[in-house]
């Protein structure tokens, strides 16, 4: 069983810098592409980055020249580096595995 376990969220000025990290169980992380999605409150879940297995990368419009999407395959890693953070970033990230697995989310507030 794929386990995918989330952290580094928290509470940030808006401007400011996190990183959240998502960590993977299992043998496949590799194989497979990561992606991160957010989901604000009372809003559905929006897809912000992804980075195949070959490192390829794509992001969302309302994402694109502030965050970063990388990965570690020797530590089962995925990383979102996020700048210049807004309030309207406000959301719980989700990591996800392929196309099947995601994590618990961890909670991400911008302040005004």
């Amino acid at each position: 069983q794929v386990q995918l376990v989330e952290s580094g969220g928290g509470l940030v000025q808006a401007g400011g810098s996190l990183r959240l990290s998502c960590t993977a169980s299992g043998s496949i992380f590799g194989d497979n592409a990561m992606a991160w999605y957010r989901q604000a409150l009372g809003k559905q879940r929006e897809w912000v980055a992804v980075i195949t297995s070959g490192f390829d990368t794509n992001y969302a419009d309302s994402v694109k020249g502030r965050f970063t999407i990388s990965r570690d395959n020797a530590r089962n890693t995925v990383y979102l580096q996020m700048n210049s953070l807004k309030p309207e970033d406000t959301a719980v990230y989700y990591c996800k595995l392929g196309t099947r697995y995601w994590g618990q989310g961890t909670q991400v507030t911008v302040s005004s």
